[in-house]
Order: structure tokens, then C-alpha cells, then sequence
């Protein structure tokens, strides 16, 4: 009896760090590529890049991230005058894991409105 629930014990233990090992990565990268795009609309806000710029930077960092998003997914957005308005980005994408027996999508959706306080 005693044998079982060692045996058990160490069933339930691997199937934990194994899907830790398969879902914590997605979820690291998304709140890197999320803190990213946070970054990017409080720096733009207050200068004149075009919204194609933008979209090229954060385009870029989820490449970095091996994140699965193509350039049109990510949406810039510029409202008001420049240092003056607001600035939204917006994204969605689906990382796909397969687990054994349970495949799973995992929809993300990293976005941000940063706001000039003038």
C-alpha cells in the first residue's frame, strides 16, 4: 500500500512539472511582450514617429519573443494631437500547446491606452 502512494506521489509530481514546463513559458513571454508594449506607447505618446513605426518596433519584440503574431494582428493607434492625444495598441494571438491527450489554445491579448495628462 505504502508502494502505491509513493508511486502515485511521483506520477503527480512529474505531471506538475511537466505542465509547468509547457504552459509558464507562453505566459512569461506574453507579460514580457505586454510590459513591451506598455513601454512603447508611454514613449510615443509624446513624440512624432508614425503609427507604422510603432507597429514595426513592437513587431519586432515579438519576434524577439517568438511570439505568434503577424504585423497586420497589431493595430496602432494615434487619437488627438501629438503629446497632446492618446495612443492605443492593441494585439491578439493564440499559442497552441499540446498537451497529452488535451490539446489546448492559449488566446492572449496585450494592449494598452496610454493618455497625455495635458
Amino acid at each position: 500500500m505504502g508502494s502505491i502512494k509513493m508511486v502515485v506521489g511521483i506520477f503527480v509530481i512529474v505531471a506538475c512539472v511537466y505542465l509547468g514546463a509547457e504552459l509558464i513559458p507562453p505566459y512569461m513571454s506574453n507579460y514580457q511582450f505586454e510590459d513591451a508594449v506598455k513601454t512603447e506607447a508611454m514613449i510615443n505618446t509624446y513624440n512624432t514617429r508614425p503609427e507604422s513605426d510603432i507597429r514595426d518596433e513592437v513587431f519586432k519584440k515579438a519576434q524577439d519573443l517568438e511570439i505568434p503574431v503577424t504585423r497586420e494582428q497589431i493595430k496602432v493607434h494615434r487619437m488627438g494631437a501629438v503629446g497632446q492625444g492618446s495612443l492605443i495598441i492593441e494585439t491578439q494571438y493564440v499559442v497552441h500547446v499540446d498537451l497529452p491527450g488535451y490539446p489546448l489554445d492559449l488566446q492572449f491579448d496585450p494592449s494598452t491606452r496610454n493618455k497625455s495628462p495635458f
